[in-house]
Order: C-alpha cells, then sequence, then structure tokens
C-alpha cells in the first residue's frame, strides 16, 4: 500500500494542476481567430433560430440575397477528462439548429453566432444559454432566452422579447407593439416613435420605459418598489403601456 501512496499523491496533483489551468484560462468565442462561414437556404419567410448555448447576433442585412441566412460562427473550448468539444449547425424546414457538446470533469467552452437574415423574413429566437442581440428589423422579430441578457436596436417590426434571466434592452426602435418580459433583470425601452401597444414585466428588476410625447393610457404597478409616470395620461386613449415589476422601481417618462 506504502508504494501506491505517492501515484495517488501525484495523480491527484496533476488533476488539480489541470483544473486549475483550464479554471484560469476561461474560454472565449472571441479568440477564435479562425471563424467558420456557412450559408443555409431558407425556403419560407420565417426562419427559428434554435440554440442551446451560444451568443448570439443577428442582423437583417439588405445586400443579402432572399433565400440565403449566412452564419459565422467563432468557438473556443477545452476539456479535461472527456470527449473533445463540438459545435454543429444544420438547417431544416427553416429551423437553424445550433449546438453545443461541452463535456468532462472539467469543461470550458464558449461559442457565438453571427446571423445574417435577408428582409421580408420573420425571425424566432429561442436561446437556452447566452445572450443575443438583434437589429435591423423592419419584419416581427420574437426573442425567448432562457438565462442571457437580449438587446433590440434600429428596427421597426412588432418586438416580443423574453429572458428567464438577464436584462432586456430596447432602443432606437419605431416598432409599433413592444413585450418585454424578464424573470430577473431590469427592462428599459426607449422607443423613437409613438407605440401602439407597449407591455412591459419583470419579477425582480427596474422597468424604465421612454417613449415620445403623446397621450397613453397607462398602468404601472409594482409590488415593492416606486411607481414614477410622467408621461401625459389619456384614460380614453387608444395607446396603451402596461409596466409591471414584482421588486423594482417602474419609471414611464417622455424621451428627451
Amino acid at each position: 500500500m506504502a508504494r501506491t501512496v505517492p501515484a495517488r499523491i501525484a495523480l491527484a496533483g496533476v488533476l488539480v494542476a489541470l483544473v486549475a489551468g483550464v479554471s484560469a484560462c476561461g474560454a472565449s468565442a472571441g479568440d477564435d481567430e479562425e471563424p467558420e462561414r456557412r450559408s443555409f437556404a431558407l425556403e419560407g419567410r420565417t426562419l427559428t433560430v434554435d440554440s442551446d448555448d451560444s451568443a448570439l447576433e443577428i442582423v437583417a442585412a439588405e445586400e443579402h440575397e432572399a433565400g440565403a441566412v449566412e452564419v459565422t460562427r467563432w468557438f473556443e473550448g477545452s476539456v479535461v477528462f472527456g470527449e473533445d468539444p463540438k459545435v454543429t449547425w444544420s438547417m431544416k424546414d427553416d429551423r437553424l439548429v445550433l449546438r453545443e457538446k461541452c463535456s468532462g470533469v472539467v469543461a470550458d467552452c464558449s461559442s457565438r453566432h453571427r446571423i445574417e437574415v435577408p428582409r421580408g423574413v420573420t425571425v424566432r429566437v429561442q436561446d437556452g444559454d447566452g445572450s443575443v442581440r438583434a437589429r435591423g428589423f423592419e419584419d416581427p422579430l420574437h426573442i425567448k432566452a432562457g438565462d442571457g441578457s437580449v438587446q433590440v436596436s434600429d428596427s421597426s417590426g412588432a418586438l416580443d422579447l423574453e429572458t428567464g434571466d438577464g436584462s432586456v434592452r430596447v432602443f432606437d426602435v419605431a416598432s409599433r407593439e413592444v413585450r418585454a418580459k424578464s424573470g430577473d433583470g431590469s427592462v428599459r425601452l426607449s422607443l423613437g416613435s409613438v407605440p401602439d401597444l407597449v407591455e412591459t414585466r419583470s419579477g425582480d428588476g427596474s422597468v424604465t420605459v421612454e417613449v415620445p410625447r403623446a397621450g397613453y393610457r397607462v398602468e404601472a404597478e409594482a409590488g415593492d418598489g416606486s411607481v414614477d409616470v410622467s408621461v401625459p395620461r389619456d384614460a380614453s386613449s387608444s395607446r396603451r403601456i402596461s409596466a409591471h415589476s414584482g421588486d423594482g422601481n417602474i419609471t414611464v417618462r417622455t424621451a428627451n
């Protein structure tokens, strides 16, 4: 038995060193200097992006021809005592599926995708774990993230945004309808044109809505926090703003 003790100690030392080395480095998709690019055919007018674990940047691109989606992928990863990490991408029935496999005693992986979508396409995003950034959309945009922030800019289509854990940011948009929800995170909307409908909700976080000056029918309620509504209120207006927070302040004001 005495002979095996040093061997076990040595093995334990190697494991500790490997774990410490992987943990100290920290994988970042931004370190990938040779990203992969691929074009996928899109037959319909709706694209669903189905991602399990990746940061997403989704852009409406005028220069791209109809019927094609251009995807750029960055990936960095390392695994100790497990299968080699890998990422996959595929398109079926207008559903772009992005998957990351990264498991082991110690696994550290990071992936990011930039998805360029032709104009005239309604986009739906389902991301299990990762931030989502979208810009330039004139058509409806639906984003649901399990764990990650959501940000939309430079868009005019209807927005339906939700994250389980993370902030929601909307700015430089002219959308007539905006719905934004966070289970645990702040929500901030800054609209450049008068909306018909704004619905916001946060389970745990502040809610801020900035809109152009006009009369609005406003409903604002905070379970534990202050409520400050400074936009002109009109109970008979067809323009409606609804803002709710379980635990956080609510501000509804005129955009500067």
